[in-house]
């Protein structure tokens, strides 16, 4: 049996995580022929984490990890950064749902994952400013938004979650904004710079396991019991594959018509001056989401690159998993126009980074993971929580891969296969109304 790829991944705008940090020694492009045991296709938080994983579980395998593009310039870091561990579905209205036991399991399994993350920052010397563990606030501007952080603090109440209610004062306090009626912190996420994370991690991990960006996986075929991945310029014979490629596992055939491939879109200011710091106020480093989720997520954030803030929002579905220039520039424009209303003091910033980044959603919020043919297996599919479950699903198909499996993998792969999507263009057309009606209906959130 022969994978070819379909399409290979295309970014659009240059992450401005990646951006403001400094340059870097690139990693090697594979350019000779290898052996390994196991090979990950994907050098993002599910990759990064199996290799990882199966290093620590057996340090005597020999595992390469090969990556698309560089590190940190792919969807990995082009997220908003938020390590989430409590229920956060997109597809809500408020993230409170009615299933206590699923929700506690899914708090308990990305707490796994987030400790995970602290081990990884603790051996790599990530510094706090790529990895803190200072919780997040669900921000509301509007009496809807003020109803949904209720209903999500009496939903976490009864699972025994924490949070804290943050009045109009507390959160202008803390983010220097007017814009936001109230807020509501939880303790346990973590605030991630993607692409320093993600760079941090492949480098270290490079002196253990053979790591190679610019090598994209081109397709593989049987080799005698193993399998051999072409890359533009050698081979990689293995004896077994995963697949951490998140949307672009259904390049290579697998799970047709059964993602959702969802672009957001991001903007990230020039650094603030020292006058223009003192006259937004609040506090150097914060993150909130949108008590709506389909409203604004906003990052400040200081240190590497300069005290600068993100915004994002903005979603659409494109079946090709490629958008374009002219996507970013709309999108930029709606970023203009919220971040004025949330900081009408700094109307002098401007822009200095517009990017694109690729999420994947099954329509039932199932994975796509387990093994796809024999030695074959898939990570991927985080349905909106990357970095957590991307993170775990990596934990997961390590244990599975290594020692037959866990209560990670089980929790995974006890999950039913995502469901069929309707035929184009009518999920284009139905998914594209569908975000753009829920981005209405969020309003001023």
């Amino acid at each position: 049996m022969t994978y070819s790829a379909k399409r290979l991944p295309k970014v659009t705008g240059a992450s401005g995580w990646n951006a403001i940090l400094p340059n870097r020694t690139a990693l090697p492009q594979l350019d000779e022929d290898i052996t390994a045991d196991v090979a990950i296709i994907g050098g993002g938080f599910a990759g990064l984490s199996a290799a990882r994983r199966m290093h620590i579980l057996d340090p005597q395998l020999k595992i390469v990890v090969l990556e698309a593009g560089q590190f940190g310039e792919g969807s990995s870091g082009r997220n908003s950064g938020f390590m989430i561990d409590l229920p956060h579905d997109l597809a809500s209205d408020n993230y409170a749902g009615d299933a206590l036991a699923t929700d506690q399991e899914a708090i308990t399994m990305n707490r796994h994952a987030i400790a995970f993350g602290h081990d990884i920052a603790d051996e790599f010397a990530i510094p706090q400013e790529f990895f803190d563990p200072c919780g997040k606030v669900n921000a509301a501007a509007t009496s809807a938004g003020d109803q949904h952080n209720m209903d999500y603090a009496v939903h976490l109440a009864r699972m025994g979650e924490a949070s804290t209610h943050l009045t109009h004062d507390d959160m202008r306090n803390l983010t220097g904004s007017p814009h936001y009626t109230s807020g509501l912190h939880t303790p346990g996420a973590v605030m991630i710079q993607p692409a320093g994370y993600i760079r941090m991690l492949s480098t270290g991990l490079s002196h253990r396991v053979g790591v190679y960006e610019n090598s994209p996986a081109l397709g593989f075929s049987h080799k005698g019991s193993g399998w051999r991945i072409l890359t533009p310029k050698a081979h990689v014979s293995a004896g077994k594959i995963i697949l951490a490629n998140n949307s672009h596992v259904e390049s290579f055939g697998f799970f047709k018509r059964r993602l959702m491939h969802i672009f957001l879109y991001a903007s990230m200011t020039a650094p603030m001056t020292s006058e223009q710091i003192k006259r937004l106020g609040g506090d150097a480093r914060w993150g909130v989401t949108p008590s709506d989720p389909m409203g604004t997520s906003v990052r400040r954030i200081s240190g590497v690159g300069g005290d600068r803030i993100l915004i994002r929002t903005g979603a659409e579905y494109h079946a090709g998993m490629e958008t374009t220039a002219g996507a970013v520039t709309r999108a930029g424009k709606t970023h203009d126009r919220k971040f004025v209303q949330r900081f009408p003091m700094l109307s002098d910033l401007a822009m200095e980074h517009r990017w694109a980044g690729l999420l994947c959603l099954s329509k039932n919020g199932s994975p796509a993971f387990g093994e796809l043919d024999t030695g074959v297996f898939a990570a991927c599919c985080q349905n909106g929580l990357g970095i957590a479950r991307g993170t775990l699903q990596g934990m997961g198909i390590a244990d599975l891969v290594v020692n037959g499996g866990s209560d990670i993998s089980a929790h995974f792969a006890g999950q039913p296969v995502p469901q069929k999507l309707p035929p184009e263009p009518l999920t284009t057309i139905g998914a594209n109304a569908y975000l753009k009606f829920k981005e209405w209906r969020s309003g001023a959130e």
